[in-house]
C-alpha cells in the first residue's frame, strides 16, 4: 500500500514503539469455527462486524508487539463446562505456538514481550473474560495462572459468584462485590493475575479498587467524559485506576465511542490523559468481540492511521508511545 509522507512518519513511529493490544476475542472463533490464527484473513461480514479481525500475518503486517487474547465462556454453568471452555481455548493457542514457535509465543510480562520483539516474535497473552469461568471454584485460578493467564475480568455480561455486570443478566446497581468476589481479588494478587474491571458495575468497580494493593486494568472500555454510554467508565473510576498505577484500554467500537472514524478514538484517549495523565491510556480494541469496530481500525493494519491521527492531535511521541505500549508493558510487569 502506498504511504503518503505523514502516514509514513506514523508508520515509522509505530515501528519504534510496537503496539500492545489489551483485548481481542479471536480464540473464541478458533474454538467455535476453527478460525486459523496462522492464516491471513479478511473480515467476512459487512463493515467488519463481529469477527475476522486478528491473525498472525496481520499482526506482523501491523508491527504489533503483542495481543492479549480474551478467553470467553458463555454463562451457562454446569459440571465444569465453563472452565473446560477456557482450557480448550488455551489448548488452541498452545497448538498455534507449537506449530509456529518463531511467529507467536505465549507470554505473561512486559519484559517477555520485549524479549519476543528482539527475536522477531509476537507475544500472546491470555485474559479470562468473566469469573463465571471459574465454575465457583477459586482454586481453578491457580491452574489457569500456571497455564499463562495474565488477567481475569471479574464480570462479563451476566452476574456471577463475584458480583454484577454493568449491563446484562442479573444487573444490579445497589450491590458490589460478593464475599467470594473479594476473596477472588485477593487470590488474583496471590497468583500474580491482574484484575480486569471491564464490564463490572460501578459499585463493584470501586470495591475491587479498595481491595487491590497492586495495579489493575480496564482492558477494553470507553470513557463517559467523552461519550455517555452504559459501557463507559466515569472520571472517578479513571482516578481509582490511576491511583493504583493501572491502565485503561480504549475500545475501538463506534457504538461506545459515540461516532465513526478515528476522531472518537482519539477523543477518548485524550480525555483519559486530561483527567488522569499520560501514564494511564492504552489500546483495548475488542477485535473479534461482538462488536463492529470503526472502519479505519477494522484490523491491526489500521494502527498506523491511528498514530497519524494522534500526531495530528499534537500528541508528542513520548505520549503516543505510552498509549501504544509503555503503559501496558508497565502494568504487565506488575508482580
Amino acid at each position: 500500500m502506498f504511504l503518503d509522507s505523514s502516514l509514513s512518519d506514523a508508520r515509522a513511529l509505530l515501528e519504534r514503539h510496537r503496539p500492545v493490544d489489551l483485548h481481542a476475542d479471536t480464540l473464541m472463533w478458533s474454538r467455535w469455527l476453527g478460525y486459523d490464527l496462522l492464516r491471513a484473513h479478511e473480515p467476512p461480514l459487512p463493515r467488519a462486524a463481529l469477527g475476522g479481525h486478528v491473525d498472525v500475518p496481520r499482526l506482523y503486517e501491523a508491527a504489533m508487539a503483542a495481543s492479549c487474547f480474551g478467553l470467553v465462556s458463555l454463562p451457562f454453568p454446569g459440571h465444569g463446562k465453563l472452565s473446560r471452555s477456557v482450557n480448550e481455548q488455551i489448548d488452541l493457542l498452545d497448538d498455534v505456538t507449537r506449530r509456529a514457535p518463531h511467529a507467536l509465543r505465549k507470554v505473561r510480562t512486559g519484559a517477555a514481550i520485549v524479549s519476543c520483539q528482539a527475536e522477531g516474535t509476537i507475544g500472546a497473552l491470555l485474559g479470562i473474560e468473566g469469573a463465571h469461568a471459574l465454575d465457583g471454584n477459586l482454586e481453578l485460578l491457580d491452574g489457569f495462572a500456571l497455564r499463562g493467564v495474565r488477567y481475569l475480568g471479574l464480570l462479563h455480561f451476566s452476574a456471577n459468584e463475584a458480583g454484577y455486570p454493568a449491563m446484562g443478566w442479573g444487573r444490579r446497581h445497589d450491590a458490589g462485590l460478593t464475599r467470594w468476589g473479594m476473596e477472588l481479588v485477593q487470590r488474583c494478587e496471590a497468583c500474580d493475575v491482574l484484575v480486569d474491571l471491564a464490564h463490572i458495575n460501578r459499585r463493584g468497580f470501586f470495591d475491587a479498587c479498595a481491595l487491590a494493593t497492586r495495579p489493575l486494568l480496564v482492558s477494553h472500555t470507553g470513557v463517559l467524559g467523552a461519550y455517555a454510554h452504559w459501557r463507559n467508565i466515569d472520571d472517578a473510576q479513571l482516578r481509582a485506576v490511576a491511583d493504583l498505577g493501572g491502565c485503561v484500554g480504549v475500545i475501538f467500537c463506534p457504538r461506545f465511542l459515540g461516532g465513526e472514524g478515528l476522531g472518537p478514538v482519539v477523543r477518548h484517549l485524550q480525555h483519559v490523559i486530561d483527567v488522569v495523565g499520560e501514564d494511564v491510556p492504552a489500546l483495548g480494541s475488542d477485535w473479534d468481540g461482538f462488536i463492529r469496530p470503526t472502519w479505519e481500525l477494522r484490523d491491526p493494519r489500521g494502527l498506523s492511521s491511528l498514530v497519524k491521527a494522534l500526531l495530528e492531535a499534537h500528541l508528542p511521541e513520548r505520549v503516543i508511545a505510552k498509549i501504544l505500549r509503555d503503559n501496558a508493558l508497565r502494568v504487565l510487569d506488575t508482580h
